[in-house]
């Protein structure tokens, strides 16, 4: 019966978007919008290539479903894998990606239980706590609702995942059934209500009151077994202090991201402060030069670089031996978008910029077919080892499969749109197509080497004259800038969105200029002192590394010469191996020095890196 009335509704139209209470002030393109190029297009176009399109065991991640698990946790890597594919496909279109998907799709629902569920678990076990089941089953959902979204508006997905849901309520909730603080494999138990994100979607795609309900019972809950982690987050706790000996930082984040989706549903003040107060946190406390957090020291060290962990304060700290997992920063990158698209404001591209041209790029294989597990600033870049599976000669882990939907999501927030005109987040070159506010249909060319320099410019062609506000991110990096529409000035401000509004008439042409130079950035004072004397250099977003691929002396004491603000005179040279984006050769107070972007150096056959310049005894 169920059944049938779904498809009913479904064939009258009426699974309607709900309006949300809280409307965001800026909203994505439609698919296919957006052709970039240069910079960052190569290894997107890696990703798809030699991973989504080249590698990945499709079949054998369905397998995990139909015949079960033998290691936790690995149900993840279907609904992972389709993410980053179903992304990548609103991007491209391309029509072998699209094959693999609705082929990959259309196993995975074959596996369907009777009661609704889709789980590496079988029924009379479900749900199944220690192995992460419920965890699992948040990845398939948000799988299927990328493809169907992107890829394929089928109504037999919508019905499966309103009885994957619909299974969830039915063994999760107030006595008798399973309390969900109390299900999963980490100490905390964060990862089982990260499905609140995915009901939540739900809930927004048919309107049944019954998914809200059962939100409100996920944030009733605290998110955790020990802790209520709303409370902390609404009262400011420290991140690291926030779920006790295992602050997970991947799922927290994770967590976060559904209670966005949670807020503009609901409205309620004190939800929008707790995602104020988390956002501020992290960004604040926990996220490195590279745009990245989570350590092992000094705080957690049994979580392998996987917990919130003060990283920022403690990034020089030498005592740590795993940071920076790849999971953590794409679901940081993509909780950001989600509060750029909420809130409207600049910072959460900063950091998102922050985390694509550092600490993204640098986990990626130079081949584009893997991402590392956790990365280091000092030492032995790339670790690839973590929680994973073996394929045959393959290992497929959580980070290789979360990688690539960081990759996916650059084009999906490099340029938007919101009520006042479009918004430019990004400034990789690119050709844009959207409209204008009253629907006139609106071409943008984005013309840039950046960020191999601070030059810009944007072309607009429209067919008649509109008035509209262009919104430009001036990035919080560049302290001098200049923006110049038609040959005259505009006043800008750091770390702030300008607005140009004005008439807008075809082959209008905007000129940036950012102050791209080389910045030196003083060690944070952690809690080992060892970790003091150290320094850091910068060009514009990207932050520059000694690369034991062509310095032999890459960790030798050294100090950089820079005048009283910090600038450093350096001059780029063409880069010593073909694969590295960019070189400088560095002035020191004894010499020279060669560096390289931190997301050049190669790490995958065991050389070494230092970001973090140790300084010379005084």
């Amino acid at each position: 019966m169920q059944r049938r009335y779904i498809l009913l509704c479904l064939s009258l139209g009426l699974f309607l978007t709900l309006s949300a209470q809280v409307k965001d002030r800026q909203y994505p393109l439609p698919p296919h919008s957006i052709q970039l190029s240069g910079y960052l297009e190569n290894d997107i176009q890696n990703s798809i290539n030699h991973w989504n399109k080249g590698v990945l065991p499709y079949g054998a991640f369905v397998d995990l479903f139909r015949n079960g698990r033998t290691q936790f946790a690995v149900g993840e890597m279907w609904g992972k894998a389709v993410r980053s594919g179903s992304m990548f496909y609103r991007y491209t279109q391309d029509p072998e990606l699209k094959r693999i998907l609705d082929e990959t799709v259309r196993d995975l629902l074959s596996t369907q239980h009777p009661n609704g569920s889709i789980s590496c678990s079988p029924v009379e076990k479900q749900p199944e706590g220690p192995t992460g089941d419920l965890w699992e089953r948040k990845y398939v959902m948000l799988g299927l609702m990328d493809y169907y979204d992107w890829v394929n508006r089928d109504p037999a997905i919508l019905e499966s995942l309103v009885r994957q849901a619909d299974c969830i309520l039915d063994q999760v909730g107030n006595g008798p059934k399973a309390a969900i603080n109390q299900m999963g494999w980490s100490s905390e138990k964060i990862e089982s209500s990260t499905i609140l994100e995915p009901i939540m979607r739900l809930y927004q795609m048919t309107g049944f009151k019954r998914y809200l309900d059962f939100a409100n019972y996920i944030i009733e809950t605290g998110g955790a077994r020990n802790f209520n982690l709303f409370e902390n987050a609404y009262n400011n706790v420290e991140p690291y202090k926030m779920a006790g000996n295992y602050p997970k930082a991947y799922e927290m984040t994770s967590l976060f991201e559904g209670v966005v989706k949670y807020y503009r549903a609901t409205g309620k003040p004190e939800v929008k402060q707790m995602l104020d107060n988390y956002y501020n946190n992290i960004s604040t406390r926990e996220i490195t030069i590279i745009g990245n957090g989570g350590a092992d020291q000094p705080y957690h060290p049994k979580v392998m670089g996987e917990a919130w962990d003060n990283t920022a304060l403690e990034q020089t700290n030498p005592d740590i031996k795993r940071m920076m997992e790849t999971c953590v920063g794409v679901t940081w990158m993509k909780f950001c978008s989600q509060m750029m698209r909420l809130t409207g404001e600049s910072s959460p591209v900063d950091q998102i910029e922050k985390y694509i041209y550092n600490g993204l790029l640098g986990a990626m294989k130079p081949t584009g077919d893997g991402f590392s597990y956790v990365n280091l600033l000092n030492g032995k870049k790339v670790n690839d080892s973590g929680w994973g599976r073996h394929f045959d000669h393959l290992h497929v882990t959580c980070c290789n499969l979360s990688g690539p939907i960081g990759l996916s999501y650059i084009p999906y927030i490099a340029v938007t749109n919101s009520d006042q005109g479009p918004v430019v987040n990004l400034y990789n070159a690119a050709e844009v197509t959207t409209t204008t506010p009253s629907g006139q249909a609106l071409k943008i060319t984005i013309d840039t080497d950046y960020p191999q320099s601070g030059k810009i410019v944007i072309g607009v062609k429209s067919h008649k004259p509109e008035r509209y506000a262009i919104q430009l991110r001036i990035p919080e990096w560049s302290k001098k800038n200049v923006v110049k529409v038609n040959g005259k000035k505009h006043d800008v401000t750091p770390g702030r969105y300008a607005v140009i509004d004005r008439e807008w008439k075809s082959n209008d042409r905007i000129e940036i200029g950012f102050e791209m130079v080389c910045r030196i950035i003083e060690a944070p004072r952690g809690s080992n002192r060892k970790g003091d004397n150290f320094e850091a250099a910068t060009w514009g977003p990207i932050v520059l590394a000694r690369d034991e691929n062509i310095d032999p002396d890459y960790n030798q004491q050294i100090k950089v010469k820079a005048d009283r603000r910090g600038i450093v005179k350096v001059a780029k040279t063409t880069p010593t191996r073909d694969d590295a984006r960019m070189e400088f050769i560095v002035p020191t107070t004894t010499g020279t020095i060669r560096m390289v972007d931190y997301a050049s150096v190669n790490g995958w056959e065991g050389s070494h890196v230092c970001t973090w310049l140790p300084l010379p005894e005084k």
